[in-house]
């Protein structure tokens, strides 16, 4: 296996605590990569996240466009983002990064931290921007970090258009998958794990092409009806952390506890709040027939392969979840236009065509689509390092 070309293990001086940053690979001399925060973070976790953020941007290489897709890295703090010194963590977790911030790592939002909490932390220690590294490979900086913040004042049905683009591209997974089964939507029923920024975002989007979402699972547990749930109510009751209102469900609504997320009956499951949800031992209690991951790596190798092997159709992280990040590349670079339909003309059409291709692939080389993305994503990254080089 490849090294990746930097690992950085830091220890909060107060805390005791530590944070890591890997740079997996860099493109142009710059990579991309969200910060995480959760307590139980590991370096190895981080490594395998980074290697997986290189093969994301790698498969949204278009020889066309303007954005020339980044290396991969990915940051992670071990601590509970719920403890009230976690700003605190943050920050002295990013004054000692400073220098890779500046220079080397492009970041947004993961899990357990929110792109606001970020940009808030970053502005009180001085930084420009948690994109700043890419700043330098811009034609006209200027016009790129406006068209960028344009697109980020825009909403759409009183949410951001930023908050949105990841659930778009993670329901056209979806929908491709479903499409490939012969599976009309009016017949579809979706559970999605996670109610945050994508995992709200994707509930809209399936409901909206008249899927029915008959359960939703948050930190308190899971918000169920088997008539289909009232999604934009559930989002105008969502709080930060997207957790639902209990106390203004639509009739019908009941609530299950969380453990029970695998037991409520869909066709399509969308893992999207925490990493390594599905594994050997609660794989089998899986009925979907799609999977669309959603969240980082949500299901672990082995189960994915059983999955695969009875037949389910499982769309990885990779390529579900990748219109998150490369939707903000797409506006900084001008491959897109600072509003919704060319955001989600373009997270659709690439969807379609990333989905398509690794499942094809999938079934040619008789492998995993997570094995299909990463051949895929090879010969992007062949292509790229012979017209603009890499540093690792």
């Amino acid at each position: 296996m490849r090294e990746p070309y930097l690992q950085v293990t830091w220890t909060d001086p107060v805390t005791g605590c530590h944070g890591y940053l890997v740079i997996d690979r860099l493109v142009r001399g710059v990579s991309s990569g969200g910060l995480r925060m959760r307590a139980g973070c590991t370096l190895d976790e981080v490594r395998g996240l980074a290697a997986g953020m290189s093969v994301r941007e790698a498969l949204n290489y278009d020889p066309a466009g303007r954005y020339i897709p980044l290396g991969g890295a990915k940051g992670g703090i071990d601590w509970d983002p719920y403890d009230p010194r976690a700003t605190e963590v943050l920050r002295r977790y990013l004054t000692a990064m400073r220098p890779y911030v500046e220079q080397f790592w492009t970041m947004g939002e993961d899990l357990g931290l929110r792109q606001s909490t970020i940009d808030k932390a970053l502005a009180e220690l001085g930084f420009s921007s948690s994109i700043q590294a890419v700043y330098p490979l811009l034609d006209d900086e200027r016009a790129a970090r406006a068209r960028l913040r344009k697109a980020s004042q825009v909403r759409v049905g009183g949410l951001r258009l930023k908050e949105l683009v990841g659930g778009c591209g993670v329901a056209e997974a979806a929908l491709t998958g479903l499409d490939r089964l012969g599976l009309p939507v009016q017949d579809v029923r979706a559970f999605v794990q996670g109610f945050g920024a994508i995992g709200g975002s994707t509930a809209r989007f399936l409901s909206e092409a008249g899927v029915k979402v008959v359960g939703i699972a948050d930190v308190k547990g899971i918000v169920a009806n088997e008539d289909g749930l009232d999604v934009e109510r559930l989002l105008r009751g969502r709080d930060a952390h997207g957790t639902v209102d209990r106390d203004d469900l639509a009739p019908g609504d009941h609530l299950l506890p969380g453990e029970k997320w695998l037991d409520v009956e869909a066709e399509v499951l969308v893992p999207a709040a925490v990493s390594y949800a599905v594994d050997e031992r609660n794989v089998d209690q899986v009925r979907a027939r799609v999977v669309v991951e959603a969240a980082t790596m949500p299901v672990l190798p082995e189960a994915e392969r059983r999955l695969v092997h009875r037949g389910t159709l499982v769309i990885p992280d990779v390529v579900a979840n990748s219109a998150s990040g490369s939707w903000w590349w797409w506006t900084l670079f001008g491959d897109v236009q600072p509003n919704s339909d060319s955001a989600f003309r373009k997270i659709r059409s690439t969807m379609r065509r990333l989905v398509t291709a690794v499942l094809d692939e999938a079934d040619h080389a008789a492998v995993t689509p997570r094995a299909a993305a990463a051949r895929i994503a090879d010969l992007a990254v062949r292509d790229i390092d012979a017209k603009f080089g890499s540093a690792a």
